[in-house]
C-alpha cells in the first residue's frame, strides 16, 4: 500500500504537472522548429507571440462573460480561441509583410533576420503592456477540477490523493490533437509537401514550381495556431502573466534544440525531455523515500537535488550540454 502511495504521489506531483507543461512547450518548441526549418532563422519573438494571441483570447473571455455568454463546464476561452488565433495570424503576417519580407527578400543572412526578429519581441511586449497591462489576469471559469484529492482518497483508500484537473486533460488532449493533425498536414497533403521541400533545398524547389509565398503563408498561419493555443493552454493552467510568455523562451528554444532544430517530432518530444527534466529535478523527495524506505531509513532532509529556483538553469544546461555533445540534438532525422 505504501508502494501505491508512494506512485500517486510522483503522479500527482511529477508526472501530471511534467505532462501538462511538456505539452505546451512541445507546441512552442514546434513553432520554433516550423519557423527555423521554413523560413531559416530563429524567431526570439516566439514567447511574446504566444502572450500576444493569448491577451486577445483573454480579452475576448471578459467580454463573452460579460454578455452572459459561457462553455459551461468547459473554459469559455475555448470558444474565444479561433478569434484569437486569427488575430494571431493577421499580426504575424502583417510583422511579415513589413518587416520579414524586406530581409528575405534581400536574402539577409539568418543572424539578421534573428536580430530583426529581437526588435520584434519589443514591439509586441509595448503592444501588449499598452493593450492590457502587466498585471496577472485569471481567465479560467467551468469545472476546476476532474477529479479531486479528497474524492480520489474516498474511492480508493489511500493516504495520498490524486488532483486532476481540467486544464491539464485539456491540455494533454488538445496538444496531441493539434500535433497530430499538423504531421499529417506536412506528410499527407501536397501543400504540406512543397513546404519540406522549399525547407529541404529552397531553389529546388522553385525550379519545381512550388510557390514561396504560399509556403510562407501556410508557415506563418501554422505558426499563429501553434503559438496561440499554447499560450492560451499555458495561461489557463497557471495565470495570465504577460511576460512570464519572455521567460518561456529558453526552455522552449532548449525543447527546439535538443529535438533538432528543423525537426518537428524531435521538438515535440524535446519539450517533454525538458519538462520532465525541470520537475523531477526540483522535485522534493522526502515523502517518497518515506513512503518506500524502512521506518529506520527515513530521510531528515527534504532530498531535493535542486531548489525550483533553478529551473531555468536545468534548461540552460541540458541546452549547453546538446550543443557541446550532439549540436545535430537528440533526436536527429526526419526534417520538416
Amino acid at each position: 500500500m505504501d508502494f501505491v502511495n508512494a506512485i500517486v504521489l510522483l503522479l500527482n506531483f511529477t508526472v501530471l504537472p511534467a505532462l501538462t507543461y511538456g505539452s505546451q512547450l512541445a507546441l512552442g518548441a514546434i513553432f520554433v522548429t516550423l519557423i527555423y526549418g521554413v523560413l531559416r532563422f530563429a524567431n526570439f519573438a516566439t514567447g511574446d507571440m504566444m502572450s500576444f494571441g493569448t491577451m486577445f483570447a483573454v480579452l475576448l473571455t471578459y467580454h463573452f462573460q460579460s454578455v452572459g455568454i459561457n462553455f459551461g463546464f468547459l473554459p469559455t476561452a475555448l470558444l474565444t480561441t479561433p478569434f484569437a488565433i486569427l488575430i494571431m495570424i493577421l499580426y504575424m503576417l502583417t510583422i511579415d509583410k513589413f518587416v520579414f519580407s524586406y530581409y528575405r527578400i534581400k536574402k539577409s543572412p539568418p543572424v539578421q533576420l534573428a536580430m530583426v526578429s529581437v526588435g520584434v519581441m519589443f514591439v509586441t511586449q509595448a503592444l501588449i503592456r499598452i493593450i492590457i497591462g502587466p498585471s496577472d489576469r485569471r481567465f479560467l471559469d467551468g469545472e476546476k477540477f476532474i477529479l479531486k484529492a479528497n474524492e480520489f482518497k474516498e474511492m480508493t483508500g489511500l493516504n495520498e490523493g490524486l488532483t486532476v484537473k481540467s486544464t491539464q486533460l485539456l491540455t494533454i488532449l488538445l496538444t496531441i490533437i493539434i500535433v497530430s493533425i499538423m504531421f499529417w498536414f506536412l506528410n499527407k497533403t501536397k501543400t504540406g509537401t512543397s513546404m519540406r521541400a522549399y525547407s529541404d533545398n529552397e531553389d529546388l524547389a522553385l525550379l519545381s514550381g512550388i510557390d514561396p509565398k504560399k509556403v510562407v503563408l501556410i508557415t506563418w498561419i501554422i505558426a499563429g495556431i501553434l503559438a496561440t493555443v499554447g499560450g492560451i493552454l499555458y495561461g489557463l493552467d497557471k495565470s495570465y502573466r504577460p511576460f512570464v510568455y519572455f521567460n518561456n523562451m529558453l526552455p522552449i528554444f532548449a525543447a527546439a534544440i535538443v529535438g533538432g532544430i528543423g525537426n518537428p517530432y524531435g521538438a515535440f518530444l524535446g519539450g517533454y525531455v525538458i519538462a520532465f527534466a525541470e520537475i523531477f529535478l526540483t522535485y522534493a523527495y522526502k515523502k517518497f523515500f518515506t513512503y518506500i524506505l524502512p521506518d529506520a531509513f527515513e530521510p531528515d532532509s527534504l532530498i531535493q537535488l535542486l531548489s525550483t529556483d533553478y529551473k531555468f538553469a536545468i534548461s540552460f544546461s541540458i541546452l549547453v550540454i546538446v550543443l557541446l555533445f550532439r549540436p545535430s540534438g537528440i533526436f536527429e532525422g526526419k526534417k520538416i
